[in-house]
């Protein structure tokens, strides 16, 4: 809702048709004689080789799948074997016309794109920039066993390291590009411009994007190139990205970095997804360019191409980088190429006709282009010949080695039985902020920042009362502090999501930063849960730092790959080399009923990958979002939404002004008790704590108060010594109880603590059903009655007092009732 553009009735209200922009469909016409003249026999020769090269190592990962052999070297390969064969022309052509500093992200079926990239690299790189390249990586440990083990010098020395370095990843090896954690689906090589490909469909649209944006503010030199296939654009995340590369707010509301973000959407339209056949089938569309047309006014420059020609495809990729790099992002390609190879080796294609693949045989992008090099004379049939004995001999070679455990060592998991763990998180942070950023006004100018200087840093007056959330600083308002540090002191660090900007966020934690940031660091973004995360993700991986936000946290399920397959496990495929610095703040709502009041963080906390941060108190809010936004791992970041005016009660010294982190992972201890441990997640806390002012008051019982702070990670010396001390837990959630967080803790306690409980400990949450509307909901999120319900029935009968609760039903009954 930014005030600069006004939305006129007189123009809105108009009689008009929308018209498009015209879309080309095989528009290449360019004479052969002119691309001979242009890029010289040799370099196409090399087009040639390089599609041989990528359909001989996609045919040796076809036989290993269908007779566990290759040229007579014997292999069982367990992974997947998704092939391109057929779509070397495309590879090619769109490597041929990118440049080392231009990125690609991949799908499932991208081997043949990592492999033409790299050879692509390899070839405009002096051998210099190789060896520095090639001798950086895992400390010059693969370039090692490519020299032992195949040799060459130069190029192709490079060209080994290239093909043995991804075939070793794709066997698991060691010392594959990505330590034998990424696979066939998610291998990449940034030195040569190949990031990761991606074994959910579509899922690199949005990510290629926040990489573009990332390049685009950063004033990186070069594109960003999202592969995907022409089954994706029926998954909404693509639809997302695309929109999200196209909003207009690049154009009209950001200043000096005005301009499109710097992407191209490369479909590889094979015409089928698995089996569904996408045009006449599954899709809507004609020509798959015709989505263009949807997106902006210019029709994203959309164009369909001839895939099957490397030529067309190199000169089309050409002209859209260049629209690019002038800032009139994003382009949209839809390239045309017959998949001659299944889905995956179990594919037998019944989906389609022997006809119909007959009729594509003469079609075959490596036939073709052959045949016109022999018809030019830039070919012999002898040239020929040894040229593609040559490539065989390539390939068999660096099979033999990725076979082979000498040069290709598996990853010893036996040895080292928590690798795998090692590798989930990073568990750096950055030092603290100091760099200035750009700002539009000094942050003393914000009215807001003036109010907060008026309040009071702790929350309880002299007399003990409850300050108001006008008196004193709220959990709102340390969280905007943490916010407002690191913007003002983080270049790298953006900030989006839904209403973020003007409005200052749904819940006013952003509100007076529109007054001192540039759009380019603030911005509303689309309601688009999964672009907002996956943008996040590729801006990251670009070496920026993301803070992102979901209005509810039920919209996680919107966002669901991007944040649990996406945000959570690059680092890990990456076996450490990439890091996502991602901050996802995500409110917990109350009063909106089963669709947004859910406490999805027993979800979140379920996922391998994420750290989960939930904080109940302002100090704490502040110290643990300055301790998210400095840390390199993925954080989840909770709120309540019933705390957001809270102020601090249990900090004599109240929220300090000053900058301060909280570590990760630490609970605090609330309250000292004796009796009983209560251990809280969220605002169970304050519960908690007025529970246990009856119990002490009306019972005579003494309980200690823990505030776990952090879900993931979780350092449980704390809660045991408090339990050593009490022998009695109680773990208190808003969580439904099934499958939830506190189960797993208390799972654990009694395990580590079994010799000092005097009872089995006992999970509070909510129910296993909806949450219901605002008049019914102290009904459903546990209260201080169930509480002392818990206290007095589990731990303490002797007590003998009457139920306060509503929670008097019998849970085995409603196990059986699957509640």
């Amino acid at each position: 809702m930014p005030k600069e553009i006004t939305v006129d009735p007189q123009i809105v209200r108009q009689k008009s048709t929308v018209s498009f922009a015209e879309i080309p469909v095989n528009a290449y016409a360019t004479p052969f004689a002119e691309e001979r003249a242009k890029r010289g026999d040799a370099a196409l020769r090399e087009v040639l080789r390089h599609m041989l090269v990528i359909r001989e190592f996609e045919s040796m990962l076809g036989s290993f799948k269908a007779t566990g052999a290759y040229a007579g070297i014997p292999f069982n390969y367990k992974g997947p074997a998704h092939l391109s064969i057929g779509q070397e022309g495309a590879a090619v052509g769109a490597a041929l016309a990118l440049e080392p500093e231009d990125h690609i992200f991949g799908s499932h079926r991208s081997h043949g794109e990592f492999i033409a990239k790299g050879l692509s690299a390899i070839a405009r790189l002096d051998e210099a920039a190789l060896q520095a390249i090639m001798a950086g990586h895992q400390d010059g440990a693969l370039l090692q066993s490519v020299r032992t083990h195949l040799g060459g010098e130069g190029k192709a020395l490079a060209e080994n390291f290239l093909l043995f370095g991804l075939l070793s990843e794709i066997f698991m090896r060691a010392n594959g590009f990505n330590g034998g954690m990424g696979g066939s689906m998610h291998a990449f090589f940034p030195p040569f411009g190949a990031y990761p490909n991606n074994a959910i469909v579509g899922a690199s649209g949005g990510i290629a994007t926040g990489a573009a944006l990332r390049r685009k503010l950063s004033g990186a030199k070069g594109i960003t190139v999202a592969n995907s296939g022409d089954g994706s654009t029926g998954c909404g995340p693509v639809w997302e990205a695309m929109n999200f590369a196209s909003m207009a707010q690049f154009e009209t509301l950001w200043g000096e970095k005005r301009g499109g973000l710097p992407v191209l959407f490369f479909f590889n339209n094979n015409f089928y997804a698995m089996g569904g056949q996408t045009i006449g089938e599954t899709m809507g569309w004609d020509r798959l360019s015709r989505i263009g047309a949807a997106i902006n006014p210019a029709s994203m420059h959309a164009e369909t191409v001839d895939g099957s020609n490397p030529l067309a495809v190199a000169d089309a990729v050409a002209r859209k980088r260049a629209l690019l790099l002038e800032g009139k992002g994003p382009a949209l390609l839809d390239v045309e190429c017959y998949r001659i190879s299944g889905h995956s080796t179990t594919d037998a294609s019944v989906y389609r006709s022997r006809e119909e693949m007959q009729l594509w045989e003469p079609h075959d992008p490596i036939v073709l282009f052959q045949n016109q090099l022999l018809a030019e004379g830039i070919l012999t049939e002898a040239s020929l010949a040894e040229m593609r004995a040559q490539v065989v001999a390539q390939v068999t070679a660096v099979t033999a080695a990725a076979v082979n455990p000498e040069a290709a060592p598996i990853v010893d998991v036996r040895a080292d039985p928590t690798l795998i763990g090692k590798l989930m998180f990073s568990h750096n942070e950055i030092p603290v902020p100091a760099t200035a950023a750009p700002l539009l006004a000094a942050p003393e100018t914000s009215a807001r920042i003036r109010q907060n200087a008026k309040k009071a840093r702790f929350g309880l007056s002299e007399t003990g009362e409850k300050l108001s959330s006008m008196r004193a600083i709220t959990l709102r308002d340390g969280l905007f502090e943490s916010v407002l540090h690191h913007m003002t002191q983080d270049p790298s660090l953006i900030a989006y999501g839904e209403e973020c900007r003007e409005w200052g966020g749904a819940f006013g934690v952003y509100r007076g930063l529109s007054e001192i940031l540039p759009y380019d660091r603030l911005f509303n973004s689309p309601i688009s849960e999964a672009a907002i995360v996956a943008t996040a993700v590729g801006y990251a991986l670009e070496g920026g730092r993301s803070l992102v936000e979901l209005m509810y946290g039920d919209f996680i399920g919107r966002a669901g790959d991007e944040i649990f397959n996406q945000m959570a496990k690059w680092h890990a495929m990456s076996a450490g080399a990439l890091k996502v610095p991602v901050v996802l703040r995500c409110s917990v709502g109350s009063k909106y009923g089963a669709q947004h009041s859910q406490d999805w963080s027993s979800l979140v906390a379920h996922i391998p990958g994420l750290k989960v941060i939930y904080p109940a108190t302002p100090y704490d809010a502040k110290g643990l979002l300055a301790s998210a936004l400095s840390s390199d791992d993925p954080v989840v970041f909770f709120e309540s939404q019933r705390l957001y005016d809270t102020v601090e009660q249990f900090r004599p010294d109240g929220v300090p002004t000053d900058y301060y982190r909280i570590p990760i992972g630490e609970p605090d201890i609330k309250r000292v008790g004796s009796d009983l441990t209560i251990l809280t997640i969220g605002p169970s806390l304050y519960s908690a704590i007025a529970a246990a002012d009856e119990l002490q008051a009306n019972y005579g019982i003494s309980a200690e108060i823990i505030d776990a702070r952090t879900l993931v990670p979780f350092h449980y010396e704390k809660v045991l010594e408090s339990v050593k001390k009490t022998g009695r837990l109680l773990l208190v959630s808003e969580a439904s109880e099934r499958g939830s967080f506190a189960m797993t803790l208390s799972s654990n306690i009694t395990r580590f603590a079994y010799g000092d409980l005097k009872a089995a400990p006992r999970v509070l949450g909510s129910p296993n059903w909806i949450v219901p509307g605002a008049e019914m909901e102290s009904t459903y999120f546990p209260q201080v009655d169930d509480i002392l319900d818990a206290v007095t029935s589990d731990f303490f009968p002797e007590k003998r007092v009457n139920r306060r609760g509503v929670r008097d039903w019998n849970d085995l009954d409603l196990a059986r009732l699957a509640l």
